[in-house]
């Protein structure tokens, strides 16, 4: 039975209801919009946190400080066993430093794939690397030049591809860091006599440094950048440093970066073809709640 009201009462209630604002459908999206990114904290804080400039400036003041006394002493070596092909002793003296995100900021690059949604691929890497513009990290300019000074020579051993060598020459150089000459710089490609290269590991390039000379520090932000890892798995990483630890602020100096490395395709099986949301998941998997 439908509900009769009196005329007054239905009156006032048509009445209410004429004065309330019509319902709009809610706004569409923007056109900009992306997906939520993984990497938006990690670029925010290589870009905009004091303490991130602060390890990089102790970093290198701290490899300062030990220079002269590693330069010193003939016995002093910063190669891993299988890196030292031949004795040390009495070699021309040089640090070995890896070039992004131990030298060179390329975060601008990493914020362009969070603000666009994408992920990283060698057409835009190699575009942004071209650009040139990617600035010094705190405290290493100072450092490298404090080693040429000294007699001691700088070498850039990068996983960058071997045609950007002129391209990254002339950006270090732009960012106020020493560059002696093309061979100051090992990219990815460098083709070394009697060795094998296994992917992008860096071992052959490190066993060419050390044909002729000693090492007396080694600097990077991933562990690939002082010793071969194979296999990359979160297990065989931390046994393969092991033996090293005690080189660890001495010899070898480890540098931040949460944006991107290995230390990432090691906890997804190293499957890149895998979805983004399968790669998420295994990374969710791993994390410790207590």
């Amino acid at each position: 039975m439908p509900l009769r009201l009196p005329l007054a009462a239905a009156l006032t209630l048509l009445a209410g209801c004429a004065a309330q604002p019509p319902r709009l459908p809610p706004p569409a999206p923007a056109a900009h919009t992306v997906a939520a990114d993984d990497n938006l904290n990690a670029v925010a804080w290589a870009q905009t946190a004091v303490e991130h400039d602060l390890i990089y400036l102790q970093t290198y003041r701290d490899a300062q400080a030990r220079l002269l006394a590693a330069l010193a002493d003939p016995d002093w070596d910063a190669l891993s066993r299988a890196d030292r092909v031949v004795p040390a002793k009495g070699l021309r003296p040089a640090v070995l430093l890896d070039i992004d995100e131990t030298v060179l900021d390329n975060s601008p690059y990493q914020a362009r794939l969070v603000r666009g949604g994408g992920e990283f691929n060698e057409a835009d890497w190699a575009a942004w690397c071209k650009e040139g513009r990617a600035r010094a990290l705190p405290g290493v300019v100072a450092f490298t030049r404090f080693a040429v000074q000294h007699g001691v020579e700088v070498i850039y051993l990068s996983n960058r591809a071997k045609d950007l060598d002129q391209a990254t020459l002339a950006n270090l150089r732009a960012a106020g860091l020493p560059v002696a000459g093309p061979q100051s710089f090992l990219g990815l490609g460098t083709l070394v006599e009697g060795c094998e290269q296994v992917g992008s590991e860096k071992g052959c390039r490190r066993q060419l440094v050390a044909r002729h000379h000693r090492v007396l520090m080694q600097f990077g932000d991933q562990l690939g950048d002082f010793v071969d890892v194979l296999p990359n798995t979160p297990a065989a990483r931390r046994q393969m440093v092991q033996p090293y630890l005690d080189w660890i602020g001495v010899r070898w100096f480890v540098l931040p970066n949460p944006t991107y490395g290995s230390w990432e395709p090691a906890l997804f099986d190293n499957d890149w073809r895998a979805p983004r949301d399968v790669r998420r998941k295994a990374k969710l998997d791993v994390l410790r709640v207590d």
